[in-house]
């Protein structure tokens, strides 16, 4: 198993050039059935990640660009009225798929965004009061540009809540822009990825995240950190009970793609950022990026024993 998942992270890495901690972690994310925010400014390289994890894993994948004009009806479909049949057929949107890439997710309004709550959520969606189940595995990763530039709608907390973790790309280190400038495109490599495991195979992996081990003592450090966010002034709510669950579950994820069966302190460091960092905010500051300020604050005053 071991070897099945560094094979995905090398084929990734062969389009998102040097990211291979965020490729680890956006892995993690699906590894463990979340959905995946991936915010950043654009040209970073969100798409090409997107795209790259529906590759290597063999899933089908569908895109949505999220403009100001898009409608819900535009991502779960619609029911038409058939005058040789007499009645409404159902034409499925784009979100019947395994893999949908909401793409700037945020350009879109509200309403628009709450079309893909119960999606998220239930791996279903209702149309004119019946409801249809979506393809498995089902996975949303969407892309976000930061909410400061022009034209963004800011996720409700509703909404943030069921993306398993977010993550940022970054810009890229100086050896991978290097090849780039020297004509390595990677949006132009993405037709020559190959899927890598198949649907039995991706459902044995996430069965092993669940036989992944947490002593008590590593339970008691996750549930001092969640009872340190729900009672630290500085903290505007603490993490919820399912954002606690996936913390613990994404940690597990974590553990296994480096090679281990039970959960270290470090593991659960590693992907709390990108887990509870979207799902806080600083009671005196609001803005969308003050979780991370107050993840570092939780992990630099809470011991571990």
């Amino acid at each position: 198993m071991d070897k099945l998942i560094q094979r995905l992270i090398d084929e990734i890495s062969k389009v998102v050039l040097g990211k291979e901690e965020q490729i680890k972690m956006a892995l993690t994310c699906l590894l463990a059935r979340g959905h995946l925010l991936l915010e950043d400014l654009p040209g970073m390289g969100k798409t090409t990640l997107a795209h790259a994890l529906a590759n290597v894993m063999g899933l089908s994948y569908n895109r949505v660009q999220f403009t100001s004009d898009l409608l819900p009806a535009d991502i779960v479909g619609v029911s038409v009225f058939d005058r040789n049949n007499n009645q409404f057929e159902f034409h499925p949107g784009p979100v019947f798929t395994q893999v949908l890439l909401a793409d700037e997710i945020n350009r879109t309004t509200p309403k628009t965004q709450s079309a893909l709550l119960e999606a998220m959520a239930e791996y279903q969606v209702t149309v004119d009061g019946e409801t249809r189940d979506l393809p498995q595995p089902f996975f949303v990763i969407a892309t976000q540009n930061p909410v400061t530039q022009s034209g963004t709608f800011p996720l409700p907390e509703s909404q943030l809540d069921r993306f398993l973790m977010r993550i940022e790309l970054g810009y890229p280190d100086a050896a991978a822009e290097i090849a780039m400038y020297k004509g390595i495109d990677p949006s132009r490599q993405l037709g020559s990825l190959k899927p890598q495991v198949t649907l039995e195979q991706l459902d044995k992996i996430q069965q092993a995240v669940d036989r992944v081990q947490a002593s008590d003592a590593l339970l008691g450090y996750v549930q001092r950190l969640v009872h340190f966010t729900r009672t630290a002034p500085e903290f505007a709510f603490g993490l919820s009970p399912r954002g606690a669950l996936a913390l613990l579950r994404c940690a597990k994820t974590w553990a296994l793609i480096h090679g281990r069966k039970h959960v270290l302190p470090e593991d659960i460091q590693a992907v709390m950022p990108a887990v509870a960092a979207h799902r806080l905010r600083d009671a005196a500051d609001f803005s969308d990026q003050s979780g991370y300020a107050l993840v570092a604050k939780a992990l630099d005053s809470v011991d571990v024993l």
